[in-house]
């Protein structure tokens, strides 16, 4: 068995069923002004940290391009001063698909030569990076199961299940 196989197989499932939500996000839910944690930015942070932690250390960070700094914290930085980041400008739903395929590029890139019984690289979390790895989906997934749920919810449009990263969305 190709454990490696398997994790990105995963990864790409998640990452589709995130393209998905973000395809099918009516306008008026992406930016919602009452809302404190809107829509684009529970995307954009699930898939900053998809690319973060498949990096070696924390130290490794490969960003993408269009990051800003702070958009990938929901509250308060982790970190002191724990000051509340300003995100004041949303990314489109563009945007967030091309980072999107940056993730997928990562996976490709990333996974296969990971040694999967490594420590983790980041020094909070104390595993290796086999369990980083499943942390690392689980995270991904819990996001695309708030977004759906919103899209339920608010707008009553369904998202589907995919099961493998066989393939991905069509156009």
């Amino acid at each position: 068995m190709d454990v490696s196989k398997t994790i990105a197989s995963q990864f790409h499932a998640a990452l589709s069923m995130m393209e998905e939500i973000v395809r099918t996000c009516p306008e008026e839910l992406w930016n919602e002004p009452d809302q404190s944690t809107p829509f684009w930015r529970v995307a954009y942070h699930g898939l900053f940290y998809v690319n973060f932690y498949l990096q070696t250390t924390e130290h490794d960070h490969a960003l993408w391009e269009g990051a800003r700094e702070g958009y990938q914290f929901l509250g308060p930085a982790p970190f002191p001063p724990h000051e509340q980041p300003k995100a004041d400008q949303p990314y489109t739903p563009e945007e967030i698909l091309e980072f999107l395929e940056f993730c997928r590029d990562a996976v490709d890139r990333m996974v296969p030569t990971t040694d999967l019984s490594s420590p983790s690289g980041f020094h909070w979390l104390p595993f290796d990076k086999m369990e980083l790895q499943i942390y690392n989906i689980r995270h991904l997934q819990q996001h695309v199961g708030d977004l759906g749920t919103i899209l339920m919810m608010r707008a009553n449009l369904e998202t589907h299940w995919v099961g493998t990263g066989s393939g991905r969305l069509p156009e």
